[in-house]
């Protein structure tokens, strides 16, 4: 089962872009524009939980497992 990262759609829900989520955070675009690709195989856990610490969510939300 492939995990992803549903940080494209939870900027999009919440009218944020990338760039205003990487300035919040203190990190590179590129950092925020490279997890929310579809294409993701590697992420650093102190990153997912400062994303999640930063928009107030928890990983369950922030990652989910699809049925491949």
């Amino acid at each position: 089962m492939p995990i992803r990262i549903r940080l494209k759609e939870i900027l999009a829900e919440r009218n944020m872009s990338q760039r205003e989520l990487a300035r919040l955070m203190n990190v590179r675009p590129n950092t925020i524009n490279r997890l929310c690709q579809d294409n993701v195989t590697t992420a650093f856990f102190d990153t997912l939980e400062h994303i999640c610490r930063t928009l107030d969510i928890s990983l369950h939300d922030l990652l989910v497992m699809e049925d491949e």
